[in-house]
């Protein structure tokens, strides 16, 4: 076995200032939906008004210390790859006084900046043992699709169940997946610390990269690439082009599904033969991304098994079996749908997944915030359109996380090759979702409870009434 982690690399000084006003100026003119817990009804919990509250932006104790949180929500948020909306929506809500609505459109804003700005810079970064990109297309082109259609189912039912089961929801799989992963991670911390134990001296390549089980170093030193050479080898433009097709026709379904292109389609209404012909459409799209990805998974591991070959087609250490795909699919589907209600997206769930099915927690980083890129831009888009969020608050805090994925990423790297431990990213994917855990699950509990007080309706709505 093999296993290297790789420091961080010295990068010039003006890099992460031009990158940032690059990924701004790339990503201005996006933002749509998938709705969060909080913004699920067409009117606001009462203590607000139902239109978004737009507000400006001035300088205060209270935007201080949101850039504070914002800024250590995104870096946390996607170092271990679950994005942090279950830390912004609250802390725009009760912190900054923004309605639900609006805070949901404007941590979906914070969320695609620091995702974005996360996967431009993993682009740079060479696998840490391997000699393939950091990040997992084969992956990413497997759970994305279904990622995204369960996400659109999950929105879909938001509005249907009651406000106390969804909050229970998110105590019960926010609790349990931070737990997995906090188990995880010590288990992964434990197997680090007798690795180093077993090495009397730690062998250390060319490059830096601590190498650990290694026999022997090759007696050619190993080619050095560039910055460049390593953007252009973990750059994968044909795989990119299918994730951007998909994302493309979700947006194109989403937009004429909204409210305000309902005079394109004569008023589109919920329940209707085009209301369903738009949603249904989603079906095979996403299906045939998904075969597409579940064919080439599977001939390759057969011919790899028949070959005698044992290494594995992609990060995931499992057998690409029909059983083990099929389980994959139902994952992404349950993952999306459970991400779309609870309103998290989709990365609380495909993050601790791909650790889950063996992929190391660099990569699996790197993949989940490559896939919630796409998932976050599309809520983004489609929350612009709708005109959801002061354009001010929305440049401003997606400039916050846009820094902090960057100095979130190199400050974890050096960490992990000072500390030679790469099981940190674990703990902090467990700590963000616990935090999350307590700050919705707080809010959730308390709304309900003033909803019970009110005596305001508890049990489920009627689908297409709600719609």
């Amino acid at each position: 076995m093999k296993f290297q982690i790789q420091p961080n690399q010295k990068l010039p000084r003006n890099y992460y200032f031009c990158t940032c006003g690059a990924i701004t100026q790339t990503f201005l003119g996006l933002h749509l939906t998938t709705s969060l817990v909080l913004s699920r009804r067409p009117r606001d919990d009462g203590t607000g008004p139902s239109a978004p509250h737009h507000q400006e932006l001035e300088f205060s104790w209270r935007i201080v210390l949101a850039t504070v949180i914002g800024f250590l929500g995104s870096a946390c948020g996607t170092v271990g790859g679950v994005g942090g909306g279950g830390i912004f929506v609250p802390m725009l809500t009760l912190l900054l006084g923004f309605d639900t609505k609006s805070a949901a459109a404007l941590s979906k804003c914070m969320i695609m900046g620091a995702s974005a700005s996360s996967v431009w810079y993993n682009l740079r970064v060479p696998h840490p043992c391997r000699e393939v990109p950091i990040l997992d297309y084969d992956l990413a082109l497997l759970f994305q699709p279904m990622l995204m259609l369960g996400i659109t189912l999950g929105v879909s039912l938001s509005v249907v169940f009651p406000y106390w089961l969804i909050t229970v929801l998110i105590i019960i799989l926010f609790m349990g997946t931070s737990s997995r992963s906090f188990f995880k991670a010590i288990l992964m911390w434990k197997e680090e610390t007798m690795l180093k134990k077993s090495m009397k001296e730690v062998p250390v390549n060319s490059r830096g990269e601590l190498v650990i089980d290694t026999v022997y170093e090759p007696l050619v030193p190993k080619e050095e690439k560039t910055a460049f050479e390593i953007f252009k080898f973990n750059l994968n433009l044909k795989r990119i082009m299918v994730l951007f097709l998909v994302w493309f026709v979700f947006l194109l379904l989403q937009v004429f599904k909204a409210s305000e292109f309902s005079n394109i389609l004569n008023d589109l209404v919920a329940c209707t033969p085009v209301y369903w012909v738009l949603n249904l459409i989603q079906f095979p799209v996403a299906l045939a991304v998904f075969g597409y990805e579940v064919v080439k998974l599977y001939k390759e591991s057969k011919k790899r098994k028949l070959e005698g070959n044992p290494e594995s087609v992609c990060e995931a250490d499992i057998q690409w079996t029909a059983t083990n795909l099929i389980f994959c699919a139902f994952c992404g589907i349950l993952g999306g749908t459970v991400g779309g209600l609870l309103g998290s997206g989709g990365g609380f769930i495909l993050g601790p997944l791909l650790l889950e099915i063996g992929v190391i927690p660099q990569v699996a980083s790197a993949t989940a915030t490559f896939v919630m890129m796409f998932s976050s831009s599309l809520s983004v888009v489609e929350f612009y359109l709708l005109k959801r969020f002061p354009m001010p608050y929305a440049l401003y805090l997606m400039s916050v996380s846009i820094l902090a994925g960057f100095w979130g990423q190199c400050f974890i790297r050096k960490l992990i090759a000072i500390l030679k431990r790469a099981s940190i990213i674990v703990f902090i994917l467990s700590g963000v979702i616990f935090a999350s855990a307590l700050t919705m699950g707080v809010i959730g509990i308390e709304k309900s409870i003033r909803m019970i007080h009110n005596h305001e309706f508890m049990g489920f709505l009627d689908f297409c009434s709600s719609q």
